[in-house]
């Protein structure tokens, strides 16, 4: 069973043939049960990234503990026709046995640090490589998107609505997952609340149609939802549905009852707020919210807010599940040590650090973040940076974990510390500047000999 804050684990047989068919020559080489160590790092950043939000490393716990190879899954590989017999039989029953350091969720990572390092029989952490990098990479990518979309919002709250436009079932909860650790109020989305997240939602264009019209259709729901109910006001027109709002909330005041908020789903948000916020004011209704929703993302939130428009929360739903600006993350898992001795890559463009690693972070007197040094993990050589903490921590150890897992509550208040540590000149939406990450000498020697 996943973890309690966790969305639901991949099966035995999400990892990509060619895992298979390494593993199949490991055997087959006589290699295949030497030590083997694996980084999961970044690439680079996407347009007007910085920095990312590490999520996901939870789930991949989950996974690795519970990993194991039936003979259902056996016999879907051998019904493949390209892998020995040798392989099945080695495989059937097995579980992961390695050992497994990771960043806690919510910590922000930078460009080259190890988010998940995995030491394991080669054959075992090849054949995890396609689930983890899955798990990891669009997790991170959800929770940095909705980080930058809070920081956007300005301290008003913000709604996941994207669950019916993700990219597949599964990503629609992680999403929401992801959003709630990066400081998200709530999601519309059932099934997260499961996890723990707080649910919200009140009623869409459909049933307002449905109705003879759309004050009939106000005054229907505040009679069977007397309490705190939300009115979506732009079905045909914001001018009169601000009114017919009104009209209906004035009559359920009589009745000892009151609306909540108001929402605002198309059109200029900015504008239509204003109107709405005259409208409600006048009536004197100063205390009924109003929520603006309709193709939002963190660059046009921070239009919003910086125009000063009166809208009191947001509602982001497509831009985000699909992070539109920046769809995908360059994630890698790399092999770094393997039998004790370094590996590493050269490739223009992809050059990586050998060893098992550690990064340090160091921060000022204040508490702000300064600096990041990458470093050999168990170094003969070199000791940490003064006055600065580590970031990775063993989380399993013969394939078990050595701790309870977190609370999302606990995640969630990292990813705000970890946030309110970076210097805003790295948040920027636009054009921030890069976080400075050190390489230890001992690594760049290793590379540069």
């Amino acid at each position: 069973m996943p973890a309690n804050n966790a969305q639901q684990t991949p099966g035995p047989t999400f990892l990509d043939l060619y895992e298979l068919t390494m593993a199949d020559i490991y055997l087959g080489t006589g290699i295949a049960h030497q030590t083997a160590k694996f980084s999961l790092f970044f690439r680079g950043y996407p347009q007007n990234r910085s920095y990312y939000i590490a999520c996901g490393t939870e789930t991949t716990c989950d996974y690795l503990e519970n990993l194991t190879f039936d003979e259902t899954t056996i016999d879907h590989f051998r019904n493949l026709n390209v892998l020995s017999d040798t392989l099945l039989n080695h495989l059937r029953g097995t579980t992961f046995t390695g050992n497994v350091h990771a960043v806690p969720e919510g910590t922000i990572i930078f460009d080259s640090e190890p988010v998940i390092e995995v030491t394991a029989p080669i054959i075992q952490a090849q054949l995890v490589e396609t689930a983890i990098l899955n798990l990891v990479t669009t997790s991170t990518l959800l929770a940095t998107k909705a980080a930058r979309i809070v920081q956007a919002a300005n301290g008003k709250p913000v709604i996941d609505m994207g669950a019916r436009r993700a990219h597949g079932t599964d990503t629609a909860l992680t999403a929401a997952r992801s959003a709630h650790i990066a400081g998200f109020k709530a999601t519309t989305l059932v099934e997260a609340g499961t996890l723990g997240i707080p649910i919200t939602g009140t009623i869409a264009h459909s049933y307002i149609q449905a109705m003879p019209n759309e004050l009939t259709a106000f005054r229907e729901y505040l009679r069977l939802t007397p309490n705190d109910a939300t009115l979506l006001i732009d079905t045909y027109d914001v001018a009169s549905g601000i009114q017919n709002a009104i009209t209906a909330a004035q009559e359920l005041q009589q009745r000892g009852g009151d609306i909540a908020a108001v929402r605002i789903d198309s059109g200029d948000l900015s504008v239509l707020s204003r109107r709405a916020r005259n409208a409600l004011d006048n009536a004197g209704m100063n205390h009924v919210q109003i929520i603006a929703s309709g193709g939002l993302d963190e660059y046009e939130i921070s239009r919003i807010v910086s125009d000063g428009a009166p809208i009191d929360a947001f509602g982001v739903g497509t831009k985000f599940t699909a992070s539109a600006d920046a769809p995908y993350l360059n994630s890698a898992y790399k092999l770094v040590e393997f039998n004790s001795k370094p590996v590493f890559k050269l490739s223009e463009g992809k050059r990586t650090l050998p060893y098992a690693k550690q990064v340090h972070r160091s921060s000022n007197r204040e508490g702000m973040m300064q600096h990041d040094t990458i470093s050999r993990r168990s170094s003969p050589t070199s000791a940490p940076p003064t006055d600065s903490f580590p970031l990775l921590r063993q989380v399993i150890a013969n394939g078990k974990r050595q701790t309870e897992p977190e609370s999302l509550s606990a995640i969630r208040q990292r990813c705000t510390q970890s946030l309110e540590s970076l210097p805003e000149k790295y948040q920027r939406l636009s054009e921030p500047e890069t976080y400075p990450v050190r390489i230890d000498q001992e690594l760049t020697n290793a590379i540069n000999p």
